[in-house]
């Protein structure tokens, strides 16, 4: 654990407030949950909890299962992180950050596929050889929980429409998934 140096108080509600540059640091964003621990050294200890936490092994077989029918990488985010890779790619992909640029398609809701002759957009940091193919928003009643992406390398070929089709299937699959 890192001290920060920043010390706050708790009003008379209970209440205190997280610094805008943790905030920040961190990618915590007004609405987001937070889990809180405790430990036996009296500490409180927040983390964001992510709403795809728990589906992990079950992102694992359908990323598996994609991979296998495309020939791809493919991965599954929450809304920070990548929770499941297959196809290769696994050390560089797993458990890292996304990309400011992925995080900003994911905001807009949309599906994104890139085309031939635009920037690629990286997937996570310090994945540089890496770009999303294909990302497909996950929503669950509204709520945005992460992306369905495809993955390529700076040399691979744009995907395709079954790609773009099965990006889009999966994500509105794990949407429902989280609604039930």
């Amino acid at each position: 654990m890192k001290a920060t140096g920043i010390v706050r108080r708790i009003d008379d509600l209970g209440r205190v407030v997280i610094p805008k540059e943790i905030r920040r640091t961190m990618r915590i964003r007004e609405g987001d949950p937070l889990e809180i621990y405790t430990s036996r050294d009296g500490e409180v200890i927040f983390k964001k909890y992510s709403l795809l936490g728990g589906v992990e092994d079950f992102a694992a077989d359908l990323c598996e299962t994609m991979s296998r029918s495309t020939g791809s990488i493919c991965a599954v985010t929450d809304r920070d992180t990548i929770i499941a890779v297959a196809g290769g790619a696994k050390r560089e992909l797993m458990g890292k950050r996304i990309s400011p640029e992925l995080e900003q398609v994911m905001e807009s809701r949309k599906i994104y596929q890139h085309s031939t002759g635009t920037a690629p957009l990286p997937v996570a940091d310090g994945a540089d050889k890496l770009h999303a193919c294909v990302a497909a928003p996950i929503l669950a009643e509204g709520d945005l929980l992460g992306l369905v992406l495809f993955i390529g390398s700076d040399a691979a070929v744009p995907a395709g429409e079954p790609e773009f089709k099965l990006a889009q299937t999966i994500a509105a699959f794990l949407g429902r998934h989280m609604e039930g």
